[in-house]
């Protein structure tokens, strides 16, 4: 076991199955791309440990409060993890987290997206240090998301060959 995983486990967090989407949906693109030393992850949900989507659904501000949002944003964050150690076998090959756009279903008049979207800022700081974790972020409110989840967020890392 590696030093993020180490670090998980003594969190009491472990990372989600694979995805589950609902029946009839496919999606033609990778979870995970990676191009020389960049990985780049598409958008993912907050997930359950056996990789349905987590509840609860809808909006910030409407049917979730802000503490909902942000727990669902680091669920979030451990399924881009379980997506990121699928593709690169470890995840102590990320050297750096560098970008990150994070999405917040939300109500009308709700306008406090990075408080939401640090619930995933916060676990990879927590699990990587200041140094490889910190990275640059962009919080935004949107009228919908797929499925009714309450946040989606994509990545840039860099990584060892």
């Amino acid at each position: 076991m590696g030093e993020i995983e180490t670090r998980l486990a003594a969190l009491g967090l472990s990372l989600p199955a694979p995805i589950r989407l609902p029946q009839g949906v496919s999606l033609p693109f990778p979870w995970v791309r990676v191009h020389g030393d960049r990985a780049y992850v598409s958008g993912h949900a907050p997930l359950m440990a056996d990789g349905s989507i987590a509840r609860p659904l809808g909006r910030v501000g409407a049917d979730l409060t802000l503490e909902e949002g942000y727990q669902a944003a680091r669920l979030t964050g451990l399924a881009v993890l379980a997506s990121l150690k699928a593709e690169l076998g470890e995840l102590d090959r990320i050297v750096a987290w560098l970008r990150v756009f994070g999405m917040v279903n939300c109500a009308p008049g709700f306008d406090r997206f990075p408080a939401v979207i640090n619930g995933f800022t916060d676990l990879i700081v927590e699990l990587f240090g200041p140094e490889r974790g910190r990275h640059a972020r962009s919080a935004v409110g949107m009228a919908g998301l797929p499925f009714g989840i309450p946040v989606e967020i994509e990545a840039e890392v860099a990584i060892l060959p």
